[in-house]
């Protein structure tokens, strides 16, 4: 009799399947966690503005001096918050319901500035609001 059977030599197999689904969740989890920082590196030139032909609706004159002060269609506004101005522009456009708002600010003048006059026109329910530039020859 014999007892001895012949053993297949069954090689041992690697599974990839479950290694490639742990690679995959690594890489979306760094993927997702990683911060790109390049907006320190960059070096921006800003683009010059193009004339265009006139709006002809009615508008506010807002004039920003680079001191930070304002003026309203040419006269002074002691504007020392953004509710201030934003009741000077109301009062303003009190009788005009689609008034838009040019805002000509000087070149030096300060960012936060230009802000608090956008705030005002926000706080005011006006809703267009133009820049008045220069063309650079």
């Amino acid at each position: 009799m014999n007892f001895h059977h012949r053993r297949a030599h069954d090689e041992p197999e690697i599974n990839l399947i479950p290694l490639i689904d742990v690679l995959l969740v690594i890489l979306i989890f760094l993927a997702a966690s990683t911060s790109f920082t390049r907006h320190r590196q960059l070096q921006v030139a800003l683009p010059q503005a193009q004339a265009e032909a006139p709006d002809t609706s009615p508008f506010l004159e807002l004039a920003i001096s680079r001191d930070g002060l304002y003026a309203l269609d040419g006269h002074f506004v002691d504007a020392t918050n953004d509710i201030a101005l934003a009741d000077a522009l109301r009062q303003a456009a009190a009788d005009k319901p689609d008034l838009a708002l040019r805002i000509d600010a000087d070149g030096q003048a300060t960012h936060a500035a230009v802000v608090r006059a956008l705030e005002a026109a926000r706080l005011a329910h006006i809703g267009k609001v133009h820049f008045l530039t220069q063309a650079r020859p």
